[in-house]
């Protein structure tokens, strides 16, 4: 995968730093380096980037007020030399926030971030567009369609798939693999060891969610996003 991206900073010295660290990563592709907000507001509007490293501090217009008007698929990871805008940054969902002086190994990290997240975006994507899936089942690669899963269950390093026809099908992957791939909040983790498909839900009996004589505990952990769920789709 290569993200498209471009640097908004003031400072000429900074801002070159960051063009050297860019063209070396492999995976980021850039498009554009500018001065202002206001110049790359421009230039932007018809050439947009995926991923901006952003100065907060900056004429006219701060990097903060910038972050607040970008559609919500340009991801941002703020640089800047005052930590006390690490707050702020967080408010607009950034991805990082990198101090001034910028070493290329925290650059780095940061650029790797942005890249997981846009993997995991494009996978949710491709879930939600294509719904299905392959997972590895005994060598061999196995269509899954999303409509036909009733919930999944944690076993170690493996998963196993329950659908609606009462087949169950083993994989060798990890929960958070497959809680990234699904889209959500039609796929919830209600348990470390439980990711349940809302819509085939039936029946909640003492908070537990009942397939048949099966019943899917639902933790502490994951209890806020569930029940919110539950309160959206519920007529009292």
């Amino acid at each position: 995968m290569t993200i498209n991206c471009a640097i908004i900073d003031d400072e000429p010295l900074a801002a070159g730093l960051l063009k050297s660290y860019a063209e070396k990563t492999p995976f980021l592709q850039l498009i554009g380096t500018y001065g202002s907000a206001l110049e790359a507001m421009k230039e932007l509007r018809d050439h947009p980037a995926q991923l901006l490293f952003l100065d907060i501090q900056m004429p006219e217009l701060s990097g903060i007020e910038f972050a607040k008007i970008l559609p919500p698929e340009t991801k941002v990871i703020f640089t800047t030399a005052f930590q006390q805008y690490a707050i702020e940054g967080y408010k607009v969902s950034a991805l990082d926030y990198l101090m001034k002086p910028i070493s290329y190994d925290d650059f780095l990290k940061a650029a790797n971030k942005a890249l997981d997240w846009f993997a995991v975006a494009q996978r949710q994507e491709a879930a939600t567009r294509d719904r299905f899936m392959f997972v590895k089942s005994d060598y061999k690669l196995v269509r899954v369609a999303l409509d036909d899963i009733l919930y999944i269950e944690g076993l170690k390093d493996y998963v196993r798939i329950y659908l609606q026809d009462g087949t169950r099908i083993m994989s060798l992957m990890n929960m958070k693999k497959l809680e990234d791939y699904l889209p959500r909040p039609e796929f919830l983790r209600t348990h470390r060891s439980y990711i349940v498909h809302m819509s085939k839900v039936q029946q909640i009996d003492r908070f537990r969610i009942v397939f048949g004589s099966e019943y899917i505990p639902i933790s502490d952990s994951y209890k806020d996003d569930v029940q919110q769920y539950f309160e959206q789709h519920t007529l009292v």
